[in-house]
């Protein structure tokens, strides 16, 4: 299809032009292409989908359902309240509600999204069960609850037979690994889970006592240990060192910040700047759905602010919407993430005389803190409208 005088935010620079945009079956064409069947899109500007890098979806069904406590008491991968609600909880229930947030994702121009999936091979199988007929595109990151304490991790301990078996079959079935941190892995257990073939992933330095965990069961920093995983991407680093970042930028594509997610922990919120002028490339997750809610919208405009309101500097909001969607497609290594030819025709049209937008006199700022969920006219995913309607 060619989308007419069309107003869109193109390439990795998300430069604003006016263009007739082809879509060539799953993918977008260049430019002026021609294509079959024209849409007149007068009036309409064309966004990157948003890609949320970091997500556990599979404690939707557990919103707001503990506020108080420390993080280890909400979110820690064997002790936490979420790991004795999801044990409790029957399959189906769980796969109702994770299609609920996928849904929910979908109408707020969410077009990819990350999720580390708890529950070894049966959790990844939910969550496919899920997605099964949602066109969402799910990138799943499965795990194997195998974790070491103190002891395996002082020793050095391997993964045992069981574990290893359990791994092989998660990575056949999922995207790539997400690993739960390296306070819960031995030195060991991380270099076997490196040699996977596919995406790997691992959350690093979230909170000050994390650090100081692994500086006192290891000696080493959290993030240098994170990093023997050889990750594609490292999530949180909200308070890594500058050494610890210099390291990410040299050896992973970059790094997932999670803002909203983080100060709803009270742990504070990602120097996101900091990390980009060593080098490192910022993506951004909403993270537990239990804690937040899936929306991008919210995480930009509050990730926006909240940074200039902190380091009293002023932050181009280009530079925040390319987090939330160039980026993304850069930290995975995919053509998503950026409207421009061969790459996939994942997009949101967004009406610009909608009641918060008009007049746009700045669209990168319009959308990173005016837009919401109200003013999208239609989401794509692969060249097909999904939401809404053209």
């Amino acid at each position: 299809m060619l989308l007419k005088n069309l107003s869109v935010l193109y390439g990795q620079d998300l430069k604003y032009i006016s263009a007739d945009m082809p879509v060539l079956g799953d993918k977008f064409g260049k430019p002026g292409q021609k294509a079959a069947k024209a849409i007149d899109c007068e009036g309409l500007l064309l966004v990157p989908g948003f890609i949320n890098m970091h997500t556990h979806i599979g404690d939707s069904i557990a919103k707001d359902a503990t506020l108080a406590g420390t993080v280890d008491s909400k979110i820690h991968p064997v002790l936490g309240a979420k790991q004795r609600i999801l044990r409790q909880t029957k399959p189906d229930h769980l796969v109702s509600f994770m299609k609920n947030s996928c849904f929910s994702m979908i109408r707020k121009g969410i077009t990819t999204f990350v999720d580390f999936r708890e529950g070894g091979p049966y959790g990844v199988r939910l969550l496919r069960e899920a997605l099964q007929d949602i066109p969402i595109r799910g990138i799943i990151l499965g795990r194997v609850e195998s974790y070491s304490d103190p002891f395996a991790i002082k020793k050095n301990l391997p993964l045992s037979d069981d574990a290893k078996k359990t791994l092989s079959e998660v990575v056949k079935i999922s995207d790539g690994i997400g690993i739960s941190g390296a306070n819960e892995n031995s030195d060991s257990a991380l270099k076997h889970y490196s040699k996977t073939k596919k995406l790997r992933a691992i959350h690093s330095s979230e909170t000050k006592q994390s650090i100081t965990a692994s500086k006192k069961m290891t000696k080493q920093s959290e993030t240098s240990r994170a990093l023997s995983l050889k990750p594609h991407f490292l999530v949180h680093m909200t308070h890594a060192n500058d050494s610890d970042l210099a390291n990410a930028a040299k050896k992973t594509r970059g790094i997932v910040i999670c803002p909203r997610a983080n100060s709803s922990l009270a742990e504070g919120i990602p120097n996101f700047e900091k990390m980009a002028k060593v080098g490192c490339t910022i993506g951004i997750g909403t993270d537990n759905v239990m804690i937040n809610s899936p929306d991008m919208f919210r995480e930009m405009d509050y990730l926006w602010k909240s940074h200039m309101g902190l380091h009293q500097t002023r932050i181009d909001p280009k530079t925040i919407l390319k987090m939330a969607t160039v980026n993304g497609g850069i930290l995975l290594g995919r053509k998503i993430g950026s409207i421009q030819p061969g790459f996939l025709a994942d997009g949101i049209f967004f009406d610009k005389h909608s009641l918060d937008l008009e007049p746009m006199h700045n669209p990168y700022a319009s959308i990173v803190h005016r837009a919401d969920s109200s003013a999208i006219s239609a989401v794509m995913i692969g060249g097909k409208i999904i939401h809404g309607r053209l």
